[in-house]
């Protein structure tokens, strides 16, 4: 844990958060600033940096996350169609330093000009 980690500080429980599931190794909970119908982050409990660093550290923690992946998609009904980002640095957008999926939902992404 990181004192002055957002995520880590979530994760501890030492901010409220709308928190959607939470298992040993992960949590989920809703994005404050949506960029789609359905937002969700899933965040590690473990403070990591980025995903490669999530999963250089431990393959236990990574798997656990993308099984609460599909657990939130399932939940959230999006399931068949969502989009999974992962930004690592600062230039691909990564604003918080800890580990983190968004699970996107509840669009059609090839509508909107978000296909890759």
């Amino acid at each position: 844990m990181s004192e002055d980690c957002l995520f880590c500080r979530i994760v501890s429980g030492a901010l409220p958060t709308d928190l959607l599931a939470e298992s040993e190794r992960s949590i989920a909970f809703r994005d404050i600033s949506p960029q789609a119908p359905v937002h969700v982050l899933v965040v590690p409990r473990r403070h990591e940096p980025n995903i490669g660093a999530l999963a250089a550290a431990s393959s236990d923690d990574l798997a656990d996350l993308f099984a609460m992946v599909s657990q939130v998609a399932q939940a959230q009904g999006v399931a068949q169609n969502h989009r999974l980002v992962f930004n690592t640095g600062a230039g691909a957008g990564q604003t918080i330093f800890h580990a983190h999926a968004h699970v996107l939902g509840g669009v059609d992404f090839s509508d909107h000009g978000l296909g890759l």
